[in-house]
């Protein structure tokens, strides 16, 4: 397996002695209170009171502040002390901010998966088991009737809508100015955005070069969403939308120009192993040997950072309990053989992209 150095080193040997491994287990055993107290802290503004007071709060202080009962604040407290989210003084019986709290507080990353997790996946996670075995997404069926999470998010609760797109959007948006550079948005004519969402890479690319022409290829309920998101901005009118099930391997990809730029954002890790070659093989039918196929992807063994690589494997179980049943955050050794197979050949790979850990394959037809 493909491995950066970093990530070499801490999952092919033990990290722990004895007693560490023991207390990390206990943490995982209690796993999702601790999510939750985590949560709850940032929630009724406790952390951020803590980080205002630097000589630390009394849980009196702290009920009155948020007007919470004695007992509940108590339980957070005590809780949050013994997972090392604050610290107490003995002497005073004063809370203050530890750095664990300090990061739940103010890292925005943290902040968007908190919020994605718990609007979105926390539920659904209950039934991951069946999923698992089944193949198919179990816990999606808490918020609609749908094959995939995909059909359903323009029809989702607003705060769970909220919370998908905000995830989706802080790990690509961060992205998109390196990304445009390693295109070479400057010198593309043609772009065609295969599941562009939104359309806010389709957005980008249209404020900075103003003859590029953008079109943005994905599920009918997602180009009018992508219509709405993007109408009377400047440069939507040379955004243009094609609705189409990509999943239908009966469904050609738009042929009636030639495309510069195929770009695939954040959208591969969305679609089973033998969607994604279906996928790239109609992506390929329409090149010739000029343009190219660039595909963002956060591959979890191109990380730099375990905490980067743990998130990403994480991932894939909301793809597996809640997106589609059968897909997953992929790593460079799988995805290289579905690109090959699909009669792709990999130019070059860009690394560390954007503050989420992407990388861009550059793709020619083989």
């Amino acid at each position: 397996m493909h491995l950066f150095e970093r990530l070499k080193s801490a999952f092919s040997k033990e990290q722990y002695n004895a007693r560490q491994a023991q207390e990390m287990a206990h943490l995982y055993s209690w796993g999702p209170v601790i999510f939750q107290v985590s949560r709850l802290m940032v929630k009724y503004g406790i952390l951020e009171m803590l980080n205002e007071h630097t000589d630390g709060l009394t849980q009196d202080e702290i009920a009155k502040k948020t007007g919470l009962s004695t007992y509940a604040v108590k339980c957070l407290m005590e809780a949050s002390l013994t997972t090392h989210i604050v610290l107490i003084d003995p002497q005073t019986d004063r809370y203050r901010l530890a750095k664990i709290g300090w990061f739940l507080l103010s890292d925005e990353m943290i902040s968007s998966d908190i919020n994605f997790n718990h609007d979105v996946n926390y539920n659904g996670w209950y039934m991951l088991d069946d999923a698992l075995v089944e193949g198919y997404p179990t816990g999606l069926k808490l918020f609609g009737d749908w094959s995939t999470i995909y059909e359903g998010l323009s029809s989702l609760p607003k705060a769970v809508q909220k919370s998908w797109f905000g995830f989706d959007h802080y790990y690509s948006d961060h992205s998109f100015d390196e990304a445009l550079s390693i295109i070479g948005a400057n010198n593309t004519h043609t772009l065609l955005d295969v599941g562009g969402n939104t359309g806010r890479f389709a957005m980008r690319c249209v404020s900075v070069n103003p003859t590029i022409e953008v079109t943005v290829c994905d599920l009918p309920q997602q180009i009018a969403m992508m219509r709405e998101a993007t109408k009377d901005k400047a440069g939507s009118n040379r955004i243009s939308g094609i609705g189409m099930n990509l999943l239908d391997e009966q469904q050609s990809f738009p042929a009636d120009q030639r495309y510069d730029v195929i770009w695939m954002s954040q959208f591969l890790d969305c679609f089973s192993e033998r969607e994604i070659v279906s996928i790239l093989r109609r992506a390929a039918a329409i090149m010739d040997e000029k343009n190219r196929i660039y595909i963002m992807e956060t591959l979890w063994d191109r990380q730099d950072y375990v905490p980067a690589a743990m998130s990403l494997t994480m991932t894939s179980l909301y793809f597996t309990a809640l997106a589609n049943g059968n897909s997953k955050m992929y790593n460079t050794d799988d995805m290289s053989r579905l690109i090959h197979e699909a009669g792709l050949a990999i130019e070059t790979i860009h690394d560390r992209i954007g503050n989420g850990g992407h990388s861009i394959l550059i793709c020619k037809k083989r």
